[in-house]
């Protein structure tokens, strides 16, 4: 479960995303990835490095407004900031021990949604099934 919870997390966010229409879609994950980004801020596990890195991932977020490849950037450096905290020992969730591994797992499938330019699954879903409908009447 300490894998599987994660993915099926990642896939209800991406699932639950795609039944916002575009432009919004996009926007809306873009300030979803700044806020990942200072997710951290507070317990300062890699001292000032915890600024650098927000400001980062604030800068992919900003250009994310415009483009889903910043957002699935934002994301996978999100991914990687969750595997240093993870190893040194101060997670996302302070009483969570392994919040910040579980957070690793999510985060590439959200960012390999964004990277593919954010489809809406549910969209893609209604289409593929009014296509197969058709097929069966006619059998």
């Amino acid at each position: 479960m300490t894998v599987i919870a994660p993915i099926l997390i990642g896939i209800a966010y991406v699932s639950l995303m795609s039944l916002i229409r575009e432009p919004h879609r996009r926007r809306l994950n873009a300030v979803m990835v700044a806020g990942a980004g200072a997710a951290y801020l507070s317990s300062g596990g890699l001292g000032l490095w915890e600024f650098a890195f927000t400001a980062v991932v604030t800068y992919c977020a900003y250009r994310g407004l415009e483009s889903w490849t910043f957002i699935g950037i934002g994301w996978l450096l999100h991914t990687g900031w969750d595997v240093l905290h993870h190893l040194k020992g101060s997670p996302i969730i302070p009483f969570a021990e392994h919040s910040s591994f579980g957070c690793a797992i999510c985060d590439p499938v959200i960012a390999l949604w964004c990277l593919t330019g954010g489809v809406s699954v549910t969209g893609y879903l209604r289409a593929r099934l009014a296509r197969v409908r058709p097929d069966r009447a006619a059998s």
